[in-house]
């Protein structure tokens, strides 16, 4: 073992950073293939799970590191942890509103608003435990190694071996997470690896770990098929140029690998998805059309984002409440208008009684259960994550730093777009994975500080 990353592993301020990255394998693997514990809950059996064990663990160290180091450092990141405190609030008011409660289901809404609160906690806990240029080097080394293992089961899928009961519909490989938390997972070790080509091999502080985080965040993403998260991973890929172009000053055979990795990310995707993208074409008319025989996945999100948009219009201030645009009475009113609007979209597409699909969109979502209010809050807090994270990739003094401020950039703007492919689902490796992003981004805004400081 190297004298330098012993020295990370037994030095007692490392504890913090320790215990956050030894979480990551039970915070990024599916619920499924989690031990669990059902605690009686109203009508409802709320759901005690290893991943759940694990963010109490954290949340115990980073008290204890609090009381022995203070809680200076959550300063820096105030406006971030505002909006996030306003938009739990309003979710709060719309999970208990009258509505909601009367609902059916408002047991199991509310132990979903529960554990949405619960992992949002994650990102106040990592500036406490992430205090040092130490600590950020294991907990970016932890998620690189294990976006690594994700992948490589993924790949492992791919040449036909039967892993955790997984599938090849849509030639798309889950992992041990799920096609749309594998992406984020993928994404973080990317963004890692595309900052790395920014900074350049001067700043980067291990050349293995940064090999290990492109093919593997590379490698994953293809594997997990989302389109969403590559497009976004292009938007994410602009914006670490520009944050990085002043103080890194990237050469043109830089910039020119971070487009090789963009692109690769986004053929590998299209050669996995191409069937899906082949009906979608059919769909908006641009391609002719063949008889449609099963539910296509874009053309039903387009239908699901419609019947959304429509609650919406309706509730435009406070929406219908906490995940209750997924129930019948909410949206069965507009099936009828979907359906004339979308005439060529097979039935099944379609929601209804037995088949709550929801809205799948996690802004639109938002929209209709929680109004123009619940948005503009939640696209708060995902700019003031945005912001720390630039400030930190600017200012920085220490270029590692500096480089994992480029990194949760790319990745937060991913993530962001990788969202856009998936409904309010509280709990769930992507929740973490975003959550721990503007917990990171936090963490650095206060190193600029405390460093601007001294």
């Amino acid at each position: 073992m190297p004298s330098r990353l012993r020295h990370l592993l037994v030095d007692r301020d490392a504890l913090g950073a320790l215990v956050l990255t030894a979480s990551f394998p039970f915070l990024f693997i599916h619920e499924r293939f989690q031990p669990e514990y059902g605690v009686a809950l109203g009508s409802t059996t709320a759901d005690v799970r290893i991943s759940d064990v694990a963010l109490l663990a954290v949340f115990v160290i980073a008290v204890v590191s609090a009381v022995r180091h203070g809680v200076d450092r959550l300063a820096a990141g105030r406006a971030l942890w505002l909006a996030g405190a306003a938009l739990l609030a309003w979710l709060a008011f719309e999970t208990l509103r009258p509505a909601s409660t009367a609902d059916a289901l408002f047991d199991e809404n509310l132990v979903s608003f529960l554990k949405f609160g619960e992992y949002s906690l994650l990102a106040l806990a990592v500036p406490l435990l992430v205090r040092r240029a130490d600590d950020l080097t294991i907990v970016l080394g932890g998620l690189v190694l294990w976006s690594a293992v994700a992948a490589g089961v993924a790949l492992l899928q791919f040449f036909g071996l039967d892993l955790f009961a997984a599938t090849s519909a849509g030639w798309r490989y889950p992992s041990f997470l799920g096609r749309h938390d594998l992406a984020a997972l993928a994404v973080l070790s990317t963004s890692i690896a595309s900052a790395g080509l920014i900074v350049g091999r001067r700043h980067r502080p291990c050349r293995a770990l940064f090999a290990v985080a492109l093919v593997g965040g590379v490698s994953g993403l293809v594997l997990a098929g989302s389109v969403a998260a590559a497009g976004a991973l292009a938007v994410g890929a602009v914006a670490l140029v520009l944050a990085g172009r002043r103080r890194f000053k990237p050469s043109g055979r830089q910039l020119l690998a971070l487009a090789a990795v963009v692109a690769v990310v986004g053929g590998g995707v299209v050669a996995i998805r191409s069937a899906a993208l082949d009906d979608f074409l059919q769909f908006v008319g641009i391609r002719s059309e063949d008889a449609t025989v099963g539910v296509e996945s874009y053309s039903q999100r387009t239908v699901l984002g419609y019947i959304g948009l429509r609650i919406f219009e309706d509730n435009p201030i406070v929406g219908v409440g906490w995940q209750r645009s997924s129930r019948p009475d909410v949206f069965e009113p507009y099936i009828p208008d979907a359906r004339e609007r979308f005439p060529d979209v097979v039935e099944l597409a379609f929601p209804a009684e037995g088949r709550e699909w929801g809205v799948q969109n996690l802004y639109i979502q938002m929209l209709a259960d929680a109004g123009v209010i619940g948005l503009v809050l939640l696209l708060a807090v995902g700019a003031s994550g945005l912001v720390l994270a630039w400030r930190t990739a600017t200012y920085a003094p220490n270029p590692w730093a500096a480089g994992a401020g480029l990194a949760v950039l790319c990745a937060l703007l991913t993530l962001a777009g990788e969202w856009a492919s998936l409904g309010i689902v509280a709990g769930i490796p992507l929740q973490a994975a975003t959550c721990l992003l503007l917990g990171l981004a936090a963490a650095g805004a206060a190193t600029v500080e405390e460093e601007t400081d001294v």
